[in-house]
């Protein structure tokens, strides 16, 4: 690495491989920033999937068979459980994906 001084400090110039490399480096990062955010996105929506399609239409008959505190609970799925776990998985997004840009920035 070459350092040039200015009136004010140095400026340091990479040389075209450094800079190759360090473009290289950046786009790896970048590549797994994002497999880890469609990663998370993805497990997000299977879990949301399976909640609203699964809890609240094709298993129903099967968890009415269990009480939820008076009602049965394919009932409570499909009026209540899957709005609640909508909003639970919204705020989950949101703090993963914030530790996830955190690790992802500081590098």
């Amino acid at each position: 690495m070459n350092s040039v001084s200015f009136m004010s400090g140095s400026v340091e110039r990479y040389s075209s491989r450094e800079q190759e490399e360090d473009k290289e480096v950046k786009a790896q990062r970048l590549r797994a920033y994002w497999r880890a955010n469609t990663t998370l996105i993805r497990n997000l929506l299977i879990v949301w999937g399976f909640v609203s399609l699964g809890c609240s239409i094709l298993f129903v008959p099967l968890l009415n068979n269990i009480r939820f505190g008076s009602v049965p609970l394919g009932f409570w799925m499909a009026q209540q459980g899957s709005i609640f776990t909508f909003v639970i998985l919204v705020f989950i997004y949101a703090i993963k994906m914030d530790k996830l840009d955190r690790r992802y920035r500081r590098k």
